[in-house]
């Protein structure tokens, strides 16, 4: 998971970059004090704007941001209500501001709805982490970081791939999110690739839920009615594949293998138990959060990070879409959210 495990300490992700000035001999000049670890350095202030936690996910996201912040003695951590109405967000991002933070990540209801207030902090000095929900400009945003949607199905449709090659008409299921979003389009897309380079598999159903338990199960129950017999299915979300797997046990189906996505703990558990259908999930990691404080803190104390010959940050960071089995999940466990 690139720049995305919170398990991993910040001195291992944000190290040092190197001066701008040449030593005597033409050699790189020392990068010890560039380096952004773990070490008490310049106090930063940080205001954070996330989303209203009524999901898991999102509660998660919230969680790891506050969890890393809580790490450095040298990061005040201003974070706001949290909102998913955009009007809101924006009076709260106007607030800190305000305060003159020296850094701002946000996670914005709305991206494009949001880019306006992302540019007013940029313009008022204040470099902004975007995570996740991408504004719709550049100049509003000095880095984003987030997950790979697309990723996410491609990697869905490549293990169910793999454990179906040998099957002949093999048959699959998809049981999307919210169709009105760009993600749940950028999966299916994604899911939809990765077949393609299975000839014996056939996608002969989708329905699209609402990324809620309750959609999950009755979405799930219309799908089992209509299709008596398939060999796999790929799950959107974890959160609606609690429902999901409700109408799977109701129905007394047991026939066929699925991959959920996100990275719940109700997930690894049942994958670690294996005892049931659900065999795999694809992560959109959650700590991306913790990944963003990291980044906010290194921004805030002019500081870079390792393994890059650049000086700065990079302007971007996604965060690779992992399928987590039976195989690893123990290594992702203390990642799973609730």
């Amino acid at each position: 998971m690139l720049f995305g495990t919170a398990a991993v300490g910040a001195g291992a992700l944000l190290a040092g970059c190197t001066s701008n000035e040449p030593s005597d001999d033409d050699e790189p000049a020392s990068n010890d004090q560039q380096a952004a670890d773990d070490k008490p350095g310049k106090q930063v202030t940080i205001g954070y704007a996330g989303p209203q936690a009524d999901h898991g996910w999102l509660n998660a996201v919230n969680v790891n941001a506050k969890n890393r912040a809580e790490k450095y003695e040298d990061v005040t951590l201003e974070v706001t209500e949290g909102s998913n109405d955009t009007a809101q967000q924006i009076g709260q991002i106007e607030t800190l501001i305000n305060k003159k933070v020296d850094v701002l990540v946000i996670l914005p209801a709305d991206g494009k709805a949001l880019t306006q207030v992302g540019l007013q902090a940029m313009r008022a000095g204040i470099p902004v982490v975007n995570l996740d929900r991408i504004f719709n400009s550049p100049q509003a945003y000095r880095c984003w970081v987030g997950g790979d949607n697309y990723g996410m199905g491609l990697n869905a449709g490549h293990y169910i791939g793999e454990k179906l090659k040998d099957k002949e008409n093999a048959r699959v299921v998809e049981l999307a999110g919210l169709d009105n979003l760009e993600l749940t389009k950028q999966r299916t897309q994604g899911f939809d690739d990765a077949l393609k380079n299975y000839p014996n598999i056939e996608k002969v159903a989708r329905q699209a839920a609402d990324f809620t338990v309750e959609s999950g199960q009755a979405k799930m129950a219309q799908l089992l009615q209509a299709q008596s017999q398939f060999d796999a299915l790929w799950n959107h979300d974890d959160d609606q594949g609690v429902g999901a797997l409700r109408a799977i046990e109701q129905a007394g189906r047991d026939d066929f293998l699925m991959v959920g996505g996100a990275g719940a703990l109700s997930a690894f558990q049942a994958i670690k138990q294996d005892d049931g259908v659900l065999k795999a999930t694809v992560l959109y990691p959650p700590t991306m959060a913790a990944s963003a404080i990291d980044l906010a803190r290194a921004l805030g104390q002019g500081k870079g990070i390792s393994g890059l010959a650049e000086f700065e940050i990079p302007s971007s960071l996604t965060l690779y879409s992992a399928v987590v089995d039976k195989e690893n999940v123990d290594q992702y466990m203390s990642t799973g959210f609730k």
